[in-house]
């Protein structure tokens, strides 16, 4: 520890304290103008500064709230956000969510911009007594222990760290721009290429050249042939059916050979929730063993020679088809893609066999320049998150010159 330095529990030099309970009544929020802030409303921050929220209370609905200053730390204290650890400071007067713990500093000795940067190294994990119940007592938060310099010193490093966290800011910046700008390259190349069709190019539907099976359902309690199963979660953004990472279910009985993949099949999100996953793809390589795929998806199989499969998924994966599928899916609550939707899209391609796969060469020559792009901005932006831990240990280590 510095010269100088002490070590302080947070409850000796700030008031730790929680928010308030939610007003229920929809009418207490109508016509708001008193910010009302949440988790949901830290998650779209994260770190930093708070001046806006979701909710506005009216005068009836803040009657027996408590109004918190602005300069005071959130800090999430129950629910699935406290793992996140997210940490922000308000920039405005506001009522607060009790799910929120509230923290500000007391200013003759402590800077809460200083006490905010040392709430960002500490792991909400480390202070939870059950890990399997997200949840903190303001006691225990009050019990982190701050290395805490004189108030000029904790004001000179919090001016570093400002200047410091404003480049590395920009620089991620710079870097989550480039991401994204490779990922569209290559985006607006694939559309490109099935958009500007050759006078040798014909089109037909998706169910005059393939035949369509959904997959298998299955309970915890089945009981029958083990198998692999390719599910959502596998999908992510892959091109090919990860076999390495499937996870075995148990079936009722035993497998049809008509539900088994085979190489060449494709996989397509047939059902969920979340309407972006609906119509993502997956591509089977040579299949080894027995592997179906559940009832949230539906396979395409090509019942032609003529199309190249890789050529297949490549064109079901550009945005355009994508919106087509999802736009034609059905339901309220979960958005369900149907085989009607599938059988009516329009495939266009070359009909020579060597010029579909001549475009896919080149996609994938394409797809794996962009891949070592963006390969490099990610290790960009993971050494400029480390660079900015590196910096607050120096800051509470007294290292910070």
């Amino acid at each position: 520890m510095k010269q100088g330095w002490g070590i302080k529990r947070l409850c000796e030099v700030a008031l730790v304290s929680s928010g308030n309970s939610a007003p229920q009544k929809k009418e207490l929020f109508e016509n708001g103008i008193y910010p009302f802030i949440r988790t949901s409303d830290i998650g779209q921050i994260k770190k930093g500064f708070i001046r806006t929220c979701a909710d506005y209370l009216n005068k009836d609905g803040i009657k027996g709230l408590k109004l918190y200053k602005k300069g005071t730390i959130l800090f999430p204290k129950s629910g699935a956000s406290t793992f996140l650890n997210h940490r922000v400071m308000m920039e405005i007067d506001s009522y607060v969510s009790s799910h929120l713990a509230t923290i500000k500093a007391d200013n003759s000795i402590a800077d809460d911009r200083f006490i905010l940067y040392f709430l960002t190294t500490i792991d909400a994990r480390d202070l939870m007594q059950d890990i399997a119940y997200p949840s903190l007592k303001i006691s225990d938060i009050g019990l982190i222990e701050i290395p805490l310099p004189p108030l000029p010193e904790q004001q000179r490093i919090v001016a570093i760290l400002d200047e410091s966290f404003a480049a590395i800011a920009k620089a991620k910046s710079n870097a989550e721009q480039n991401l994204k700008n490779a990922k569209e390259l290559f985006e607006s190349y694939l559309q490109n290429v099935f958009e500007n069709k050759g006078d040798s190019w014909e089109e037909k539907t998706l169910g005059e050249i393939a035949a369509f099976r959904n997959g298998m359902n299955f309970t915890k309690s089945s009981k029958g042939e083990k198998i692999k199963i390719v599910g959502v979660k596998n999908f992510q953004n892959s091109f090919w059916v990860p076999f390495e990472t499937l996870e075995t279910a148990i079936l009722d009985g035993k497998l049809n050979d008509v539900d088994l993949l085979n190489e060449g099949d494709i996989l397509a999100v047939r059902s969920n929730g979340n309407p972006q996953l609906i119509g993502r793809t997956l591509l089977a390589s040579e299949v080894t063993g027995k592997v179906s795929h559940s009832g949230f998806t539906i396979r395409i199989r090509l019942n032609t020679k003529n199309i190249d499969p890789i050529y297949l998924c490549n064109f079901l994966k550009i945005t355009k088809t994508r919106k087509i599928l999802i736009d034609g899916g059905n339901g309220v609550g979960i958005k369900s893609l149907n085989q009607g939707s599938l059988s009516a899209l329009t495939i266009p391609f070359p009909k020579s066999l060597n010029e579909q796969q001549a475009i896919v060469q080149k996609l994938d020559a394409l797809s794996a320049q962009t891949k070592q792009l963006e390969a490099i901005y990610q290790q960009k932006l993971t050494a400029l998150d480390e660079l900015k831990k590196s910096i607050l240990n120096q800051a509470f280590s007294g290292q910070l010159s």
